[in-house]
């Protein structure tokens, strides 16, 4: 066999020159699938638009079950779909609504299952008015609502508070303040300080438990709680909700004192009185006791005035009765009217004196007789008569029980010797009618198939006459 030749690359045939050129190969196909797609476009959005500011209108607003809302940010020819989720809502200070016209902070992603691109929002702002105001006027309208601005449930003021509860922090102006003034104009009252923070994150729930602290404190009367002035973002730890539910729900009157006269915050609309400032709180509190004290005060001049007034008309009286004709010569006759008297409480006296002592020997009297009567010895006489008496009533009884009881026997062997029960007893029988109403005697008056009874010394027997002769 010849040897086999080189092996020849087939694409060196098409090197050759020809007369039509060789055909272009065709382009490779990439097919991607739906969730390659939405999953790249995905990529490609976040990755551009990885933070963004996004103005508009909110629509459609929902909050589910989450915690999450779900929106549509949309202007005048275009919309676009919106979520917020609930770890960035917590930390709004409004509630997004539909119609409000915001400024949204997020990024831009899609939603696979839908293939809808939509914003993640992770801030929200008003647009044309702050967040802040824009919460505290959602809250005072919905607490409105509810009825806790009325004036029918606010509670007036005690008059003399004995024990005052005072919700603010020990580093400010304020506690100072009202400690200040509580001991000039009232240095007897007790003070009891719930300690808490006014102002940063969590302070509204420190306010929140110290108003429930001293809501349980026994004998406290009105409650104060406040602090200094500042921003509203210093202040907005009294616009919580929180911290108005927990001031409607004390069993005590409480005196809102925030801030300073031209702040106003929601503890203030809830808060039974609202003071301008700490120190007026203060006042408000005494200020009871100093019109109670005043009060007092010209109630005691007008009493000794009256009293005065009352004791010279008498003396006047008195002195135009002296000067009367008719009474002229009065004090003798009173003396001689005196010394009357004085004659007849000494007679009464003996008289009285008398009459005891008759009383007293006739009760002597009566002791010796008693005493000679003895009678002692003739109860000792007396028990022994009666007890021979008895005695004899004894035996006497007992002899005539046995001639009774002779004379029983004797009757009842009588009685046995004369029962017709003793002749039944030697074999012999009663006959009687069938209805036992009557002794037969005579066997003519019974007839054949007549019914009989007859009774024997054991027993009876009910028989029919077969015979008789």
């Amino acid at each position: 066999m010849p040897p086999c030749p080189d092996r020849v690359d087939v694409t060196d045939l098409f090197d050759f020159p020809l007369d039509e050129p060789a055909p272009a190969p065709e382009p490779t196909r990439r097919i991607l699938t739906v969730s390659e797609l939405t999953r790249g476009v995905r990529s490609l959005l976040e990755s551009k638009y990885a933070e963004l500011w996004v103005e508009g209108e909110i629509s459609n607003a929902r909050l589910w079950k989450t915690g999450h809302l779900y929106f549509t940010l949309k202007d005048g020819s275009a919309q676009l779909k919106a979520v917020m989720f609930r770890s960035a809502l917590r930390l709004q200070r409004f509630r997004p609504a539909d119609g409000q016209h915001v400024i949204a902070r997020g990024r831009l992603s899609v939603y696979e299952p839908k293939g809808e691109y939509q914003i993640v929002c992770e801030h929200l702002e008003p647009h044309g008015l702050g967040a802040l105001q824009l919460a505290f006027d959602q809250l005072r309208q919905q607490l409105d609502r509810e009825g806790l601005f009325k004036e029918d449930r606010k509670r007036p003021l005690p008059t003399l508070p004995r024990k005052i509860g005072v919700v603010t922090s020990l580093d400010g102006a304020a506690v100072r303040d009202i400690i200040n003034v509580l001991s000039r104009r009232y240095p007897n009252v007790h003070v009891v300080i719930g300690p808490t923070r006014v102002q940063g994150e969590g302070a509204a729930a420190e306010i929140v438990h110290s108003l429930q602290a001293l809501g349980q404190v026994p004998g406290i009367d009105v409650v104060i709680v406040g602090r200094g002035g500042g921003s509203i973002e210093d202040l907005w730890a009294f616009n919580e909700e929180s911290v108005a539910r927990a001031i409607a729900e004390m069993p005590v009157p409480v005196i809102s004192a925030v801030g300073h006269e031209s702040d106003f915050t929601i503890s203030d609309f809830v808060a039974d009185v609202r003071a301008p400032t700490p120190s007026a709180a203060a006042e408000l509190v005494v200020a009871q006791k100093d019109e109670f004290t005043a009060r007092i005060l010209r109630l005691s001049e007008r009493l000794r005035a009256a009293v005065r007034d009352g004791l010279q008309q008498r003396r006047t009286t008195i002195h135009r009765l002296e000067t009367r004709p008719g009474l002229a010569g009065w004090p003798a006759r009173l003396a001689l009217r005196g010394r009357q008297v004085d004659e007849l409480s000494h007679r009464l006296t003996r008289s009285t004196r008398r009459s005891l002592g008759a009383r007293e020997r006739q009760i002597h009297e009566w002791r010796l007789r008693l005493e000679a009567l003895d009678l002692g010895r003739r109860l000792a006489r007396v028990r022994t008569r009666l007890t021979e008496a008895r005695g004899g009533l004894a035996a006497g009884g007992r002899a005539t029980h046995r001639a009774r009881e002779a004379r029983v026997r004797v009757a009842v062997g009588r009685l046995e010797s004369l029962s017709p029960l003793a002749v039944l007893a030697r074999g012999y029988a009663v006959c009687w009618d069938e209805e036992q109403k009557q002794i037969i005697r005579d066997a003519a008056t019974v007839s054949p198939g007549q019914q009989v009874h007859v009774k024997l010394d054991r027993g009876s027997l009910d028989c029919e006459v077969k015979k008789a002769e």
